[in-house]
């Protein structure tokens, strides 16, 4: 899992504004590290099914997050995406 100095990191790598920490951006950039981490646990446990359902959960609701900034700010999503590496 992610540790509160990575958290932090994340946080003031990508936040909007002085006191922000729950913008869509950030929210998706947190959601990203832990698919990350997921992802690479399940290289070593492969049978490892009920992690697997939550990382469905949340990859959904990172969908559910970049769907609404791209409503919301066309350039703003395309930017975090280029920064994440994420595909559109």
């Amino acid at each position: 899992m992610l540790t509160n100095e990575q958290t932090q990191q994340i946080i003031n790598d990508y936040k909007t504004s002085e006191n922000d920490t729950g913008s869509a951006d950030v929210q998706i950039a947190l959601l990203t590290a832990r698919i990350t981490y997921l992802t690479e646990h399940f290289k070593t446990h492969k049978k490892d099914l009920h992690s697997r359902r939550g990382l469905i959960k949340l990859v959904n609701q990172r969908r559910k997050l970049q769907k609404y900034l791209k409503a919301k700010d066309e350039n703003r999503y395309q930017e975090l995406i280029k920064r994440l590496g994420l595909r559109r």
